[in-house]
């Protein structure tokens, strides 16, 4: 079951985000998903809400490409720490594309059900984006 939930996010990572094929999100997040990302500004619910902020992403960061580079698995939990590069080419809510390169890392918490993603726990370096997108003041970037 570990290693299934660890392919499972991979899987996710790989073929719904890197390969930007958001169907293949139809086979592995479930209908009554629920995503918690305190920094994110899409309500991530259901298999439609997660397409949502997929797409929300990819629009701003066309050729983002996630790494994994921890996983832990235990039970129906999967704990995955990634990186994701990309380059700001579209909106970002309402910030304009740089056209800036980004490095951002996070961590996701998800628990499995029958082979499906149902609820996540997501904390990335919000901050750090924005800094590398240069969208924060010289007076914000101090005191961060």
């Amino acid at each position: 079951m570990a290693t299934d939930n660890k392919e499972l996010s991979r899987r996710i990572l790989e073929e719904v985000w890197n390969n930007q094929n958001l169907s293949a999100a139809d086979d592995m997040i479930a209908a009554d998903f629920v995503n918690h990302d305190p920094q994110s500004p899409v309500n991530v619910q259901g298999i439609e809400g997660y397409k949502q902020g997929v797409r929300y992403y990819l629009n701003a960061f066309s050729d983002c490409n996630f790494t994994v580079e921890d996983e832990i698995s235990e039970g129906p939990m999967v704990v995955t720490r990634w990186t994701v590069n990309g380059t700001h080419t579209g909106n970002l809510g309402a910030i304009p594309a740089t056209g800036r390169r980004i490095s951002v890392t996070g961590i996701s918490c998800g628990r499995v059900e029958n082979g499906k993603m149902v609820e996540a726990w997501t904390n990335w370096d919000t901050l750090g984006m924005m800094q590398q997108l240069g969208v924060l003041s010289a007076t914000a970037q101090r005191a961060a």
